[in-house]
């Protein structure tokens, strides 16, 4: 079982979840992280580092995220990897408490 960020880190983007992770299986898009399933070690040292509770277990994904399971293991094999904290967008507290932001992700 791997680990899998979700809609709410679209737009915000914190990278808090990188420098925990033992493996480097954050990979970086234009918009929003990803988890590699297949380098996850499922330490769950994400999990409390993410500040808007983005990155879940993926038997504990919530339904209506479901499909961020597919988009994560999709996506690490495109994006390039990250293995540094970088400052979030200037807006990304703004972003944070927005919902339903699927339509604004960035392939």
């Amino acid at each position: 079982m791997a680990y899998v960020v979700t809609e709410t880190c679209i737009k915000c983007k914190y990278t808090d979840c990188v420098d925990v992770c033992p493996v480097d299986c954050f990979h970086e898009g234009p918009n929003m992280l990803v988890i590699d399933p297949d380098e996850c070690i499922d330490c769950t040292l994400c999990v409390a580092e993410c500040p808007v509770e983005a990155i879940f277990a993926e038997d504990d994904v919530p339904i209506e995220q479901r499909e961020f399971i597919a988009i994560n293991a999709e996506l690490s094999g495109k994006w390039p990897q990250i293995t540094e904290r970088k400052e979030g967008p200037a807006d990304a507290d703004e972003w944070a408490k927005q919902k339903d932001k699927k339509n604004l992700l960035e392939r």
